[in-house]
């Protein structure tokens, strides 16, 4: 019997567990309230649906007028040229990624926003209406609920417990959609309850607006969430120091072009520090991980990829040139890869980013290689 039991639980699809559930909750809830509160809360979940659709559509356009304004008015951030505490570093990437991404301002602005008004109206609302007394029994206590009431009260239940269902489903067919061949999508496609609630109601409504747009705006998301993360080290290691900044204007005197610059710091990195096997040898082994600046770089002239990296990008920056720090998968000679990082630089005069991994450029030119993702796997960016 308890064999049997566990079969049919594992053969059950859970999802059509929960939203049965949620459904089976909710006409209870309307059983035990009775017809006169219940009604309370439906007219609660349609009003504040109503007071939220109205903030959403005020927040759209409160957005984009205040982004540009908002932009102008962080231009004039710089990060401060000394050491920062980790508060500070945290601070000044969350301050210039809004300045410099146009989604995350968008998102900050746009939440901001929404509360803002969101917040107003339903003030408004409460003073208006004086907040709802569909709740409230005569005298302020609870009047007992007969059996019509509860009868009632259990049929605006069910109405209550499908829409919040068809919240869930909604969730769920988003991230479906975005996942679309994730286990857990199978899972949630293989529930008889999602599929007539995503494929009668959510597909006619919404169109192509989910199912084609959503994961086109999702990885121009990922790309700014991946820009915020590898701007780290731009902001970790903005305190250029003064012998690294001399040493970089030697390297690159003379130098007519960007790329000349670049190409002349590449060969200066890549030739004069050596790859630190130990360093490595000691994370494998034991875990331990020596965290180094750009300066400890300089000055032992030893390294690993991210150290090369953090050094190139200081050396570049200091001589007015954009550069990156780029994180993700190099290939290892074995056929495999393992984590590895390099530098893009921008040229001005071909106006474009050029990829360049200094830690390798002992084992040939990887100064924009035409192959050079072909062993080089970055992180997810635009």
């Amino acid at each position: 019997m308890t064999m049997v039991l566990a079969q049919q639980l594992q053969e059950m699809n859970w999802i059509n567990a929960l939203l049965i559930c949620i459904l089976l909750i909710s006409v209870l809830q309307g059983w035990a309230r009775g017809a006169s509160r219940t009604a309370g809360r439906l007219f609660t979940l349609v009003s504040g649906g109503i007071l939220s659709v109205v903030s959403i559509i005020g927040s759209v356009p409160l957005t984009i007028w205040l982004s540009p304004k908002v932009q102008d008015w962080l231009s004039s951030v710089t990060y401060p040229q000394r050491d920062m505490a980790t508060w500070e570093q945290v601070y000044y990437t969350i301050v210039t990624a809004i300045r410099d991404f146009p989604l995350m301002r968008f998102a900050v602005l746009f939440i901001i926003s929404y509360w803002l008004i969101r917040t107003v109206l339903g003030l408004l609302s409460a003073f208006l209406l004086g907040g709802s007394s569909l709740e409230r029994a005569p005298f302020g206590g609870r009047a007992r609920a007969s059996f019509l009431s509860r009868i009632i009260g259990a049929c605006i239940g069910t109405v209550i417990g499908t829409v919040r269902c068809m919240m869930m489903i909604v969730l769920l067919f988003i991230v479906v959609t975005l996942f679309p061949n994730s286990s857990f999508s199978q899972y949630v496609q293989a529930s008889t309850v999602y599929q007539q609630g995503a494929h009668t109601v959510i597909e006619p409504l919404t169109g192509d607006l989910i199912k084609e747009k959503l994961p086109v705006f999702t990885r121009s998301v990922e790309a700014e969430l991946n820009g915020i993360l590898q701007r780290k080290y731009e902001v970790i290691d903005a305190n250029i120091p003064q012998d690294i900044e001399l040493a970089a204007a030697k390297v690159t005197e003379g130098a007519g072009t960007d790329e000349e610059k670049a190409r002349r710091l590449y060969d200066w990195v890549g030739s004069r520090v050596s790859y630190d096997y130990g360093k490595v040898k000691d994370y494998e082994e034991r875990g331990d991980w020596h965290e180094q600046t750009p300066q400890m770089t300089f000055d032992t002239k030893k390294g690993v990829c991210i150290d090369y990296s953090r050094l190139y990008a200081v050396m570049a920056r200091s001589q007015g040139l954009k550069v990156k720090v780029v994180t993700g998968l190099g290939y290892d000679g074995r056929g495999g890869y393992g984590p590895h990082a390099w530098n893009e630089v921008y040229l001005t005069e071909k106006d474009k980013w050029i990829p360049l991994d200094s830690t390798w450029a002992q084992s040939g030119d990887w100064f924009n290689s035409p192959a050079f993702y072909d062993t080089h796997v970055p992180d997810k960016t635009a």
